[in-house]
């Protein structure tokens, strides 16, 4: 049986569904009150605790007085194949809505992600776009697509992930000037901006951030307000976030508000719900 929730999510979710959202926001707060899940979810407090007692049996969140604390640290990384099933129609729509922003004839990086690789996968049908990329998924989802150039950067193979770490994959961006970067974060809120679960890919992606002349930061709803264990760069070096978070949401206030443009994804389409920045007055690369 579906259960409704807030006009924040404006959507009807399986059971199993929302007791994924709680963890997604135990991870980014470490801790939440059955109460104030309730009112978001629309749901019972008696539902929550449901929710939160299948979460400890699984081992992923303990009880307390009122709520419920995380048991996985900032470092801690779900598996790729696991976040890749994560939010997938949400991430499908980002996707496809930062492929829009790309235009034929553009030289882009293509970072690291289970949402960077939905954009990958739009790209398809553009012509003489060039991608570079640290990562080994984008690279076989474009390499055999003839109107699509793809460079690798290198590096050090991240199991798992298949991104490409280290001095060989940041030194690469230094040698490029590329259009537009598409950034892939754990987190994203106001302070301190962009965050990262592991400290080498939080070293590439700043070295793709100053190797482009815009910066553009796909995240699911999921991953503002989070912080995660490594930090990638302030929100003052994002031009614009594409996100399915719906405009309500706090953080994506804070971020508008920061003169990040953000623009809005989902099934039909994408907005710019935020002021900044688009075409004009693009940030200018450190020399």
């Amino acid at each position: 049986m579906r259960e409704s929730v807030t006009e924040d999510y404006s959507v009807e979710v399986l059971p199993s569904q929302r007791r994924q959202a709680v963890l997604r926001r135990l991870t980014a707060l470490g801790e939440v009150g059955f109460a104030e899940l309730a009112e978001e979810f629309g749901v019972s407090e008696m539902t929550i605790r449901r929710d939160v007692e299948s979460l400890e049996g699984e081992g992923l969140a303990r009880r307390v007085r009122g709520g419920a604390i995380s048991v996985t640290s900032r470092s801690y990384e779900p598996p790729f194949a696991i976040r890749a099933t994560t939010a997938a129609e949400a991430k499908t729509a980002i996707g496809a809505a930062a492929a829009r922003l790309v235009n034929d004839g553009d030289t882009i990086i293509v970072d690291v992600g289970t949402t960077t690789l939905e954009l990958a996968r739009a790209l398809h049908g553009r012509r003489g776009v060039t991608v570079v990329t640290p990562a080994l998924p984008v690279a076989v989802e474009l390499g055999n697509d003839p109107d699509i150039r793809v460079v690798v950067t290198g590096g050090q193979v991240r199991q798992g992930e298949l991104s490409l770490t280290g001095g060989m994959a940041e030194d690469a961006f230094t040698a490029m000037n590329c259009d537009l970067a598409f950034i892939g974060v754990a987190g994203v809120c106001a302070v301190p901006g962009l965050t990262e679960y592991n400290p080498d890919d939080a070293r590439v992606k700043r070295a793709a951030i100053a190797a482009a002349r815009r910066t553009i930061v796909l995240a699911d709803s999921s991953k503002l307000g989070r912080i995660a264990f490594a930090t990638v760069a302030p929100l003052s070096a994002v031009d614009a976030l594409v996100t399915d978070a719906p405009a309500g949401n706090v953080t994506l206030r804070e971020i508008a508000a920061a003169g990040t443009d953000v623009i809005g994804a989902d099934v039909i389409g994408a907005d710019v719900i935020g002021a900044g920045p688009t075409s004009a007055g693009e940030r200018q690369r450190p020399a």
